[in-house]
């Protein structure tokens, strides 16, 4: 049974549901992953590369790293295979992050700038943390309807079913 703290439970829901959007995506052709399907993002490829951009952004945040060279809105990644493989390393790395986590530091509160909304506040790091996974979700359910409209499916989505929880 899974006996890990909310952020180690989101980590591996992420890395569960990015592998079945990933599996659906990768049947697409590459026009079709590019081509603007009038999502926040245009298309099923670049919804993809903002959630591993926005990943990134909020990474380096809390451990200090480099923040990514292209700004919101702009391609990391014009391959999906190059893509995806990012994927799969930084859902690696945010499992081990989401694990080296203590209470401490989740309830520590810190003050942040908003590039993007131009504005600061203070939070706790639990609030960051849970904003990091919830913003996967919110667009992961934005390329799930785009893979709908090309009659693909990604499969169960919900938290109770991820394979862990369910492990024996």
């Amino acid at each position: 049974m899974f006996q890990g703290s909310m952020p180690q439970l989101m980590a591996a829901y992420n890395q569960w549901q990015n592998q079945q959007v990933y599996a659906a995506a990768g049947q697409l052709s590459a026009a079709q992953l590019m081509a603007d399907r009038g999502a926040f993002f245009g298309s099923v490829q670049a919804t993809l590369d903002h959630i591993l951009w926005g990943d990134l952004v909020w990474l380096a945040r809390f451990t200090g790293g480099a923040l990514p060279a292209s700004p919101a809105g702009e391609l990391l990644y014009v391959h999906f295979a190059d893509l995806h493989a990012a994927r799969i390393a930084l859902d690696a790395r945010l499992i081990d992050w989401a694990a080296s986590l203590s209470a401490d530091w989740l309830n520590e509160p810190v003050t942040w700038t908003s590039k993007m909304y131009g504005f600061t506040q203070t939070i706790p790091r639990w609030v960051q943390v849970q904003h990091l996974f919830n913003h996967q979700t919110h667009h992961r359910g934005q390329v799930g309807t785009l893979l709908k409209q090309f009659g693909l499916d990604v499969g169960v989505t919900d938290i109770p079913m991820l394979p862990i929880l369910n492990a024996v």
